[in-house]
C-alpha cells in the first residue's frame, strides 16, 4: 500500500484498514511461533502499513492543529 493511496482514504477507511492490518499481523505472529511462514516477509510489510497509517493519521490530526504562519508586514 502506498502513502498517495492512504491519503486517498478517509479517516474512517484509514482506521478500518489498520484493524485489519493489526488483526493480520497478530495471526501470523501466531502462526509463526506454531509453523514455520510460507512468506515470512509479509510480517515487515504489514509494520510498515501499519506505521504507514499511522503516520498519515497523525499527519492529519498536526495539520488540523497548526495554523499556517502568518507573514509580518516589514
Amino acid at each position: 500500500m502506498k502513502g498517495s493511496e492512504l491519503r486517498e482514504m478517509t479517516q474512517e477507511e484509514i482506521l478500518r484498514k489498520l484493524a485489519e492490518l493489526r488483526d493480520e499481523q497478530f495471526k501470523l505472529r501466531l502462526r509463526r511461533s506454531a509453523e514455520e511462514l510460507p512468506n515470512p516477509l509479509r510480517l515487515r510489510l504489514l509494520r510498515r502499513d501499519v506505521a504507514r497509517c499511522l503516520t498519515v493519521l497523525r499527519a492529519r490530526e498536526i495539520a488540523g492543529r497548526v495554523k499556517p504562519a502568518e507573514k509580518k508586514d516589514a
